[in-house]
Parts: structure tokens; C-alpha cells; sequence
């Protein structure tokens, strides 16, 4: 990492094994689980979850083992049990297709709205893959507030397009052409690097202090190669990646990654 990255970063180690960076100013708390926290605003936030693609997969007569929602609501509990947040944003693609509310096992179902009903505010941002999930559960007219376009529907919590926190614009999906202080998901990115003779790959977030990217929180989920020009073009200069290791968030340097 440059010297001026590190200063706009500011990256510093936790002792959970997290690394906090200012993004826009704003701290940022990348979690070994790729969830990430913003302490300012007690709140959580995590990216494409994807629940229920096994059971989508396993539709179309792929079969992968059913139990993806189930491991990434445990992911999901224990960041909320660990940090205790006042607000939890899923920041899209929340659900793998339309149909996946509905094919969601019931204990699945019952533990997520659950979480969602103790007393946080629960906020779905709306991703390519779950729009029509989250609006196929509506059940009450469009109600307007902040200017954020919130809507009811039949899952706990509320919906909406994007959200801001103070600097920062959480949204699903990066813009070619970002507002300073973007946090989005959508792409899944991921890092690989060569260490003791073999490849390893990660999940990571990508960040240059102006845009963060998060790593997608599913149990199932593929990743895109940081190196990708779909993402690395996102960016003028080259970012900080942060892959997550087993323990500890693990910040990289571009030139080490293939």
C-alpha cells in the first residue's frame, strides 16, 4: 500500500482480528466474516447473501447440499450476537431468485424474522437478483419517508432503494461513475494470491477511501477477481485489498496478487 493510501486509509488492527479504515472519514470495521461494521451508527451491514440458491440450483436438477440459507443465517447471528447493532442493512441480492422466500425451510424462516424482530431496525436494500422477492411479500401501499421510498413488506423490516449514513451511500450495485463515499456489493469480489508453492483464494473487500466494495456474505457464492477489469476499473488507482483469512482480515498488496 502507497504512502497516500495509507494516510487516506488509515488502516488499523482490531483485536478480533478486524481492520478498521476511513472510508470518506467515516470509520469502517472489515469483519473477518465480510460483513462490515460502522461503529458511528451502530450499525451492521452485510452484501449478497444469496439465501436459497442450493434449493435454486438444485431445481434445475444441480444438486448442491440444502443447507446455504441455514450456514449463512449462522454467520449472520453470530455478527449480530458478537456487535449487538441497532440496525442491520442487507445490502442486496439478500435472496438468490422470486421464488426463495417461499422455498425457505420454516426454522430458516422463523430465525430470520427473528432476528429481525428484536427490536433493530431491520433495512433490505434491494439488489438485481431479490427485487422481485422483496416486493412479490408486499403487502401495503408505498409509504414515503426521508425521502428513501420505504415500503412493507411481508418480511419484517423495511425495503428501500439505498441508504445513506452520515458520508457514506450504501447501495447494491457500484456505479461506473460513484458519489464519494459509495459502499456497494453486487460483485463479489475476490483475491488470489500465491503463498508456500500454492494458489489461495479469498474473499476480500476493495476500498481506496473514496468507494468500498464488500465481499459477498453467502454461503454459496462465487467472487470476481479484483484484477478483473469489471473491478479493478472501478477504481483510478490501485485500492487497498482486504482478504478474509480465518482470524484476521488480511490487507494485501496489488503487486502479490494473480
Amino acid at each position: 500500500m502507497n504512502a497516500a493510501l495509507r494516510e487516506v486509509l488509515t488502516p488499523a488492527r482490531r483485536p478480533c482480528g478486524s481492520l478498521s479504515v476511513r472510508v470518506m472519514g467515516e470509520l469502517c470495521v472489515l469483519r473477518c466474516s465480510g460483513a462490515l461494521w460502522l461503529p458511528a451508527y451502530g450499525t451492521l451491514v452485510a452484501g449478497d447473501l444469496h439465501l436459497e440458491k442450493g434449493s435454486a440450483y438444485a431445481a434445475r436438477g444441480q444438486m448442491l447440499p440444502p443447507y446455504d440459507s441455514r450456514v449463512t443465517l449462522d454467520r449472520l447471528e453470530a455478527e449480530i450476537a458478537a456487535l449487538k447493532p441497532e440496525r442491520v442493512v442487507l445490502l442486496g441480492d439478500s435472496f438468490h431468485d422470486s421464488g426463495s422466500i417461499a422455498r425457505m425451510a420454516g426454522d430458516d424462516r422463523a430465525r430470520l424474522d427473528r432476528l429481525a424482530e428484536e427490536g433493530r431496525d431491520w433495512v433490505w436494500l434491494e439488489g438485481n437478483h431479490d427485487r422481485e422477492a422483496l416486493g412479490a411479500g408486499r403487502t401495503a401501499a408505498p409509504t414515503f419517508s426521508s425521502g428513501d421510498f420505504e415500503r412493507l413488506v411481508g418480511l419484517p423490516g423495511r425495503v428501500v432503494p439505498e441508504l445513506t449514513l452520515g458520508a457514506l451511500h450504501l447501495t447494491h450495485e457500484p456505479e461506473s461513475d460513484p458519489r464519494p463515499g459509495e459502499v456497494a456489493g453486487h460483485l463479489h469480489p475476490c483475491a488470489r494470491v500465491v503463498a508456500h508453492a500454492r494458489m489461495v483464494r479469498r474473499a476480500c473487500f476493495v476500498t481506496d477511501g473514496r468507494r468500498l466494495i464488500l465481499p459477498a456474505f453467502g454461503a454459496f457464492t462465487g467472487g470476481l477477481n479484483v484484477l478483473d477489469p469489471a473491478l479493478a476499473g472501478l477504481f483510478d488507482s490501485r485500492p487497498m485489498v482486504a482478504a478474509l483469512g480465518r482470524d484476521r482480515v488480511h490487507a494485501l498488496a496489488w503487486d502479490s496478487l494473480v
